[in-house]
């Protein structure tokens, strides 16, 4: 590829055993998505980064451009740097830092008139002693700094830095390397969001930081079918005994298909009919519940997470009581969610209406989510 400005390169091909779990650290969730994920996206979205590309080991994968990694941090970078091929300016990211704040790129990359390397660093709080037997002495706090990343590099000194680094010797970071070729680093401030997860507690953490971050949106879907004969009646994803079914293109359940508007009104992504027409025949008889895990995985894709389901069914016939909890089961292995993050309620309009008459099914939902 030819030359681009600013190439972001994330470094995810690691084990990352300490934070325990069943996969590395960098593909564990936080809030919903993989916390490399996390990274990928903020630094794709700052509007001076033109590229994003991520190491990752061979049998990963992430979302945008990827390329494998080595055996160590180092080699993985290397080979980041290589498939990026040319660019004025790189910032290497370490993926175990998933909250990146705009303000801090910003830093960096202004720093980069001036040097040809800059990092994020924070100031040593702690009392930092030497270890052994027992505690041993303090060094002084004072003249050290903790270090973060993302770290700026002009493109072509923290390639040529790498290339000539002894084969056989590792680095903790990149700035290390571009020291031993010769040139300073600038420091610029950091912050407390880019602590690196490195143990299991650190999650939790992150995910608190995280919600701090995120805001509440709330959104209603409103759905009416018609009661025909020789249909079968589907609410909430169960099939419930009655004489009359719903009718419509799907199974027709208004339920699910109020809460899929309701969920897709939360993000702004329109209305079930934008996603599923109506008019496609791939649809005709479909079950419904693929189109709320459709709505779903949209919200997670934005980084939300829902938190709570409101549905209230509108009918003279049948009683809703005796399928209440069923319903609420199934929605929420459909979402994913608790039980008691499900509200089923049923009303009548006193025989007024077209439900009152016993001609159709009404519902309405409402959903919070956090995004």
């Amino acid at each position: 590829m030819g030359s681009t400005d600013t190439v972001a390169l994330i470094v995810a091909a690691g084990k990352g055993e300490r934070a325990g779990g069943d996969v590395p650290k960098q593909f564990q969730l936080l809030g919903g998505l993989p916390l490399v994920e996390h990274a990928r996206r903020a630094l794709a979205t700052h509007p001076e980064i033109d590229r994003v590309v991520t190491v990752i080991a061979e049998d990963r994968s992430v979302e945008g451009e990827s390329v494998a990694g080595g055996a160590t941090r180092r080699e993985s970078v290397r080979n980041g740097l290589t498939a990026i091929g040319d660019a004025k300016r790189v910032l290497i990211h370490d993926a175990a830092r998933p909250l990146v704040p705009s303000a801090v790129i910003d830093r960096l990359l202004a720093a980069l008139d001036r040097q040809k390397g800059a990092v994020p660093t924070l100031p040593v709080t702690d009392t930092l002693a030497a270890t052994g037997d027992a505690l041993g002495d303090v060094a002084d706090r004072s003249a050290l700094v903790r270090v973060q990343t993302p770290q700026a590099f002009d493109f072509a000194a923290i390639l040529a830095a790498h290339r000539a680094w002894p084969a056989g010797e590792e680095a903790t970071d990149d700035a290390q390397i571009l020291r031993r070729a010769g040139h300073d680093v600038a420091m610029v401030a950091g912050d407390p969001m880019l602590d690196k997860i490195t143990y299991p507690g650190d999650i939790a953490l992150a995910e608190a930081r995280l919600g701090a971050m995120m805001r509440v949106r709330t959104a209603s879907g409103y759905d009416v079918h018609r009661l025909v004969a020789g249909e079968q009646l589907w609410l909430g994803g169960v099939l419930i005994p009655h004489d009359k079914g719903l009718s419509g293109h799907s199974d027709a359940d208004v339920a699910l298909h109020a809460i899929t508007d309701a969920v897709l009104g939360t993000i702004a992504a329109g209305d079930i009919g934008t996603h599923f027409p109506p008019s496609d025949p791939q649809w005709r008889g479909a079950e419904s519940g693929q189109f709320l895990q459709h709505a779903a995985s949209l919200v997670a894709a934005h980084g939300g997470v829902i938190d709570f389901v409101d549905l209230t069914i509108i009918c003279e016939a049948p009683k809703i009581g005796p399928s209440r909890e069923p319903i609420r089961d199934r929605i929420a292995a459909l979402l994913g969610l608790a039980p008691n993050q499900i509200s089923v309620k049923a009303t009548t309009t006193e025989r007024l209406g077209f439900t009152g008459r016993g001609e159709g099914i009404a519902a309405q939902a409402v959903v919070t989510v956090r995004v």
